[in-house]
């Protein structure tokens, strides 16, 4: 599992000091990023393999706010790696372990020019696989 320790902004809240719901799926967006860049692949590498990502498909539940100022972790996780398609658990956590919303990320690969379905790259696939 990986972990992105998030401090909030005032630009990721609302008139109330909340965070705004839209802003969760950047922190997600944020941490499968770094997830993928920590196991040795980064969005530039595969876009010069004619590879990028693309959301297909997210559940989340929201359970509790975030508040300005807070320190907040997203924890991510791959449940479930395909030649052509991958998902990802994702929670966000306060600094006191309580659960604020997770959701279930479905990604897929997609050839970058003709925006079709693609296998991903046989690296990264078998560290995907490793990390299930």
């Amino acid at each position: 599992m990986h972990v992105l320790p998030i401090k909030i902004y005032y630009e990721d809240t609302d008139a109330q000091g909340v965070v705004y719901y839209a802003n969760y799926l950047r922190f997600f967006e944020r941490a499968r990023t770094e997830y993928l860049r920590e196991v040795g692949y980064e969005q530039k590498n595969l876009m010069e393999q004619g590879a990028i990502f693309v959301v297909r498909e997210i559940v989340i539940e929201f359970k509790k706010p975030a508040y300005l100022d807070q320190q907040i972790e997203v924890h991510t996780q791959i449940i479930k790696a395909g030649k052509v398609s991958f998902d990802f658990s994702q929670e966000v956590v306060s600094s006191e372990g309580d659960l604020l919303c997770g959701g279930v990320v479905k990604c897929g690969c997609l050839d970058s020019k003709e925006f079709k379905p693609k296998p991903l790259p046989g690296k990264l696939f078998n560290g995907m696989k490793s990390l299930l």
